[in-house]
């Protein structure tokens, strides 16, 4: 019950609307604590090139990541922050914690160029038939279809750690045996953006365009950019590793290669060492 109100917490701070907040606690609630259940034989590749002898290991946690056929599989997926995320799962657990990717797309093409895009070599299954959503039905929204499952594979965290930072700290925490833990935070300073939300206009599929802002340390104590989260796999944020002194400034640059046409809004969760996370916005009317 207390990871369950950390989370709402988190996932509250990252709402907009008092509707938006009512939904988001429904799913959580709905969620917590519910077993999920696996197909009896799923059969898991390496690169899509052969199967693998993979079976679902019967670990005190693990990561179930479900991605469904609906819109842009690149821009879902994010397979480079996933194995960030893997890599440092690993350092703080010995690798006791496993990773579960299921994908119902059926476009076998497009996810071969991925994988080996990104050298993920790790098992996945291509659930085509879509076992799996049918045994469980997963909400819609790709934001709660990753799930931290325990021994029993029922749900400990429900959200995505690639797309909220909050939810991403929650994880490492619970793995880690820290979830209660609140020593070793840095020291907090305050922060603002020059400029909130940046509109790139009108550019062609796959024309790169990068949007550039600027985080002011208004505060006391240095000022120090932990990481990026983006909701979309088209942006590829780069940000200055060094801290700022009070009155100095930190940079933040987003490169954009979109990979289908129409308009989109784009967020970034910038965390800090600020109290509230920074959200950044971009607006782009891509054309073909």
């Amino acid at each position: 019950m207390r990871y369950l109100k950390l989370l709402l917490l988190f996932l509250f701070f990252t709402s907009c609307q008092e509707s938006e907040k009512e939904r988001i606690t429904r799913l959580v609630t709905e969620w917590q604590g519910k077993e999920i259940h696996f197909p009896s034989n799923p059969v898991f590749t390496r690169l899509l090139s052969d199967t693998t002898d993979w079976q679902i290991p019967n670990t005190d946690y693990k990561v179930l990541v479900f991605v469904d056929s609906i819109g842009c599989t690149s821009c879902k997926l994010q397979l480079h922050k996933w194995k960030e995320l893997i890599e440092q799962t690993d350092s703080i657990t010995d690798g006791t914690v496993p990773f579960l990717f299921f994908f119902q797309s059926s476009d076998l093409k497009e996810l071969h160029y991925l994988l080996r895009r990104d050298q993920f070599d790790l098992p996945v299954c291509i659930d085509t038939k879509d076992q799996l959503n049918q045994l469980n039905q997963f909400p819609s929204e790709i934001t709660f279809q990753t799930f931290l499952l325990n021994k029993e594979n029922k749900v400990q965290i429900v959200g995505n750690p690639i797309h909220n930072l909050a939810v991403k700290d929650l994880y490492l925490k619970q793995v880690s045996g820290n979830a209660s833990s609140t020593t070793n935070q840095p020291i907090r300073t305050t922060a603002e953006a020059e400029q909130m939300e940046i509109n790139l206009g009108s550019f062609d599929k796959s024309e790169k365009k990068t949007a550039m802002f600027t985080l002011k340390n208004t505060g006391n104590h240095p000022l120090l950019i932990m990481d990026i989260a983006t909701t979309c796999g088209c942006a590829s944020p780069t940000f200055d590793k060094h801290p700022a002194q009070p009155g100095g400034v930190l940079q933040v640059n987003v490169n954009y290669i979109p990979k289908d046409t129409g308009f989109f809004n784009e967020t970034l969760t910038v965390k800090c060492n600020t109290e509230k996370w920074i959200k950044l916005k971009t607006k782009e009317n891509q054309i073909k």
